[in-house]
């Protein structure tokens, strides 16, 4: 009987969201896309589990144009194809939309609306980014964090040395190291898994499932948190609730390691204690400190992981230009010591690969979406109120139209050589629009010219041999909010006994620390 009075409950709750949607009261039509199911509506049109999300919906722009759109169960998602209109609606108009979408599992199931990246434009949202502008808002500010990332690199290098064959563990750890010691003052285990790095990958890798539209159906059927834990299809309530402990443990233990630290008279410089110096007497206070730090973690880990791997991709795949980033390096700063921050400037093709890492496959290929909290009017068509809208980057920054041959790994095309007028800086796209930037743009920036930088001064990376012969490398990348390559080889070796020896001269100069995992661990949270 309870079981038929739910079905009833639901039979009749999708009649009734039917009709609503199907009304014609007047107003300007929804920007064009195919023709939906009955109560259904498009649910059938979202990408299919394995496909690049940013490649199904380009095909829209051939199709309607563009500005398209669906609608999944009354939920009107609206994708822009069209750079110029992005700007145009997430630039220009960003007062009204740069709200989150409500994401129910993600955001209120898990409690990713805690952080800065799922936070809806309120208040709280308004107070994280003031706290990101005064600490990491601006290159001063963020060059105060230059030694640290210095460090990190090389021990990066170090790893990569001894064991090339996990380069992309080497990546996350180094990824994970710098984000932890900025974000927390958090030594992390130099040769071992990490207590922290651990939990909070963990997390970041829930996010990324949790995050995707629809990956959930109660995203698009929110009624189903209501329905008890024995009707059958309700297990992503127990998901939810074991992702949620996860995050809340994420966010708990390293502000409080952070606490215990400066109880201690330890204030090493870090983003957490420079809030808590500022104050964290009352409850909003604490809530605003420990998830704007972990935003900051959030933000910049995962991300860093997928660029840098992106580019070591690239550089088995395009030697030339590993040679001409090499004979740069060689030709500004010699080969008796590693690039730093302060050669940048002289190496403009250096920086130009680094350009080019974020335009050949954007990390976050169609962003977060961006949540309209008012009814607004795109080339005639209609955005409504609560609208999800995802801006295309990945075709932004392979626009033929705007980036020459853009499938191929190519600096040369940001620099103005022989009257070349240099193509567009994708930083302009990979990093969000509006008042939904990325915060911390000038740390990753950092970080992966540091890396990039290093990495071609020391290493030869090449395509990987099997039973003596090289084996072409395949550039596929994996679907998901942060894309990364499919897993791949290549081949990584000093370019030099000299080179070699320039590597193991940093652990003279950035000897290992003891890590912090064993007072974290001790910590009541």
């Amino acid at each position: 009987m309870a079981f038929s009075w739910i079905l009833a409950s639901i039979v009749g709750g999708f009649i009734a969201w039917y009709w609503f949607l199907r009304r014609d009261d007047g107003r300007a039509p929804l920007p064009p896309g195919p023709k939906g199911l009955p109560l259904l509506g498009n649910l059938n049109d979202l990408p299919q589990p394995g496909v690049l999300e940013a490649h199904h919906w380009l095909k829209h722009k051939e199709l309607y144009g563009p500005i398209s759109s669906v609608t999944v169960m009354g939920q009107t998602i609206v994708i822009i194809n069209d750079s110029r209109l992005a700007f145009e609606v997430m630039e220009k108009r960003s007062a009204i939309h740069s709200s989150r979408p409500k994401q129910l599992f993600a955001g209120e199931m898990v409690g990713w609306e805690n952080s800065l990246g799922l936070s809806p434009y309120n208040n709280r949202f308004r107070a994280y980014r003031r706290n990101f502008a005064r600490i990491i808002g601006s290159k001063p500010l963020a060059a105060e964090f230059n030694g640290l990332q210095q460090t990190e690199v090389g021990h990066f290098l170090l790893h990569v040395l001894d064991k090339p064959d996990d380069l992309v563990d080497h990546i996350r750890k180094e990824a994970g190291a710098i984000i932890l010691k900025i974000a927390y003052g958090y030594t992390a285990e130099s040769h071992k898994n990490d207590p922290l790095v651990d939990i909070v990958g963990d997390a970041m890798d829930k996010f990324a499932q949790a995050a995707v539209p629809g990956a959930f159906l109660v995203d698009i059927m929110p009624f189903l948190r209501d329905l008890p834990d024995w009707v059958p299809g309700t297990g992503f309530k127990k998901t939810a609730r074991e992702w949620k402990a996860a995050l809340m443990d994420v966010a708990d233990r390293p502000y409080a390691f952070v606490k215990h630290r400066m109880a201690q008279g330890n204030n090493e410089k870090s983003f957490l204690s420079q809030l808590l110096e500022k104050g964290d007497s009352d409850g909003e206070e604490k809530f605003i400190n420990k998830w704007a730090a972990m935003s900051l973690y959030a933000a910049g880990a995962d991300t860093t992981v997928s660029a840098m791997a992106c580019f070591f991709l690239a550089m088995s795949i395009f030697p030339d230009v590993q040679k001409k980033a090499q004979a740069e390096i060689e030709r500004v700063i010699g080969t008796n010591r590693l690039p730093t921050a302060e050669d940048r400037e002289n190496l403009p093709y250096i920086a130009s690969t680094v350009k080019e890492v974020l335009r050949w496959h954007p990390v976050a290929p169609m962003g977060l979406p961006h949540g309209t909290t008012e009814d607004d009017l795109c080339e005639g068509y209609r955005i409504p109120k609560g609208a999800m809208i995802f801006a295309n980057v990945w075709h932004f920054t392979h626009d033929p139209n705007v980036y020459h041959d853009p499938m191929i790994f190519k600096p040369e095309r940001f620099l103005p050589i022989d009257g070349h007028v240099p193509e567009p800086d994708p930083a302009t796209y990979v990093f969000g629009f509006g008042r939904r930037i990325c915060p911390g743009r000038i740390l990753a920036d950092n970080t992966l010219y540091l890396s990039i930088a290093q990495s071609l001064a020391v290493f030869s990376i090449g395509k990987p041999v099997e039973n003596g012969k090289e084996v072409e490398p395949v550039a596929k990348f994996d679907p998901g909010v942060v894309s990364h390559p499919a897993p791949y080889k290549c081949m990584i070796k000093p370019r030099s006994s000299h080179h070699e020896a320039l590597i193991r001269s940093i652990e003279k100069d950035h000897p290992w620390q003891e890590s912090d995992g064993k007072t974290l661990e001790t910590l009541s949270v």
